[in-house]
């Protein structure tokens, strides 16, 4: 018996095969979901209206060639623009000529939805900046220690004027990163919209992620500005603590005579409650937790 099994299995294995070839010899119906994509626009014109992502396309046929178009490559519903422009409605049951993959012996039922309605228009160009989608989650006790970079930061826009006037920024497709501790670099694909082109497709962002930090500094003075040449301003006190916050590479190269304090004699002269909060300006990428103490009494003396 185990010398005949090799038999019975090909007898098996025949006998499905001929089963269903004769099973899909005969006629059926079954109903595709294929993208829609317009081509062959007249030269310098596109569209930029909202097309259905797919239409339905109920077939007729012998089971293997309904079997064969399942199997074969995923297939578009193409439609020739030609020399149309301006507003084009098209009747989708006069472009099955266009579509190859709707080989002879497959009998179209029906297509829904059956017609197309959209612009055809003149190409213009645009230069925008990029905007990267980002969400972002870093480990407890990082974050960004300078603002994103990214390279391109702006690219051109081709597509049709009337949108293309209204388009401010591209964004890129989302991007979720998590639990972030370091330098990171991304290439990321810019958000694809009807009827746009782009000079760059890809651009590159630029993370900088590191620990961040608290650092204080003691006895920072505190600058007067524009002090008239027959007066003299006492700050009591004349130097004060600051607070701030960075990544620790930052901090690390941070000195006190980086972080500038200031009054000027005018708001001194105009204040009405005896005392002044002093300006802050710091270095780029730098914030400030807290000044002590937030606010500065002053004595004005006047020369003859």
């Amino acid at each position: 018996m185990k010398k005949n099994l090799h038999i019975v299995i090909i007898s098996i294995i025949f006998s499905v095969i001929l089963w269903v070839s004769i099973a899909l010899s005969g006629d059926y119906f079954a109903t595709f979901n294929v993208p829609v994509r317009l081509v062959n626009f007249p030269a310098g014109y596109t569209t930029g209206t909202d097309l259905p992502d797919e239409v339905s396309v109920r077939l007729k046929g012998q089971g293997w060639k309904l079997f064969s178009v399942n199997l074969g490559a995923e297939s578009d519903y193409v439609v020739s623009v030609g020399n149309d422009s301006g507003k084009v409605v098209v009747d989708l049951n006069n472009h099955l000529s266009d579509n190859q993959w709707l080989s002879s012996g497959i009998e179209v039922i029906s297509i829904a939805p059956d017609t197309l309605s959209f612009f055809v228009e003149k190409i213009s160009s645009k230069r925008v900046k990029i905007r990267p989608y980002l969400k972002l989650d870093f480990k407890p006790g990082y974050g960004l220690s300078t603002p994103i970079r990214i390279i391109p930061e702006n690219t051109v826009v081709h597509g049709p004027g009337r949108f293309l006037k209204n388009i401010s920024v591209i964004p890129t497709r989302e991007l979720y990163l998590d639990n972030l501790d370091s330098k990171r670099m991304e290439m990321l694909t810019l958000m694809e919209i009807p009827g746009m082109r782009y000079d760059d497709n890809y651009v590159r962002i630029s993370l900088d992620i590191q620990k961040i930090v608290d650092k204080n500094f003691d006895n920072v003075p505190v600058v007067i500005n524009d002090i008239p040449v027959n007066r003299n301003v006492l700050l009591l006190p004349g130097n004060i603590s600051v607070g701030v916050r960075a990544g620790i590479d930052i901090l690390a190269k941070l000195t006190k005579d980086k972080i500038n304090l200031s009054v000027n004699y005018n708001d001194i002269v105009m204040d009405t409650v005896g005392t002044i909060a002093p300006k802050v300006s710091l270095p780029d990428n730098v914030s400030m937790i807290y000044l002590k103490p937030e606010r500065l009494r002053y004595i004005i003396k006047k020369f003859k």
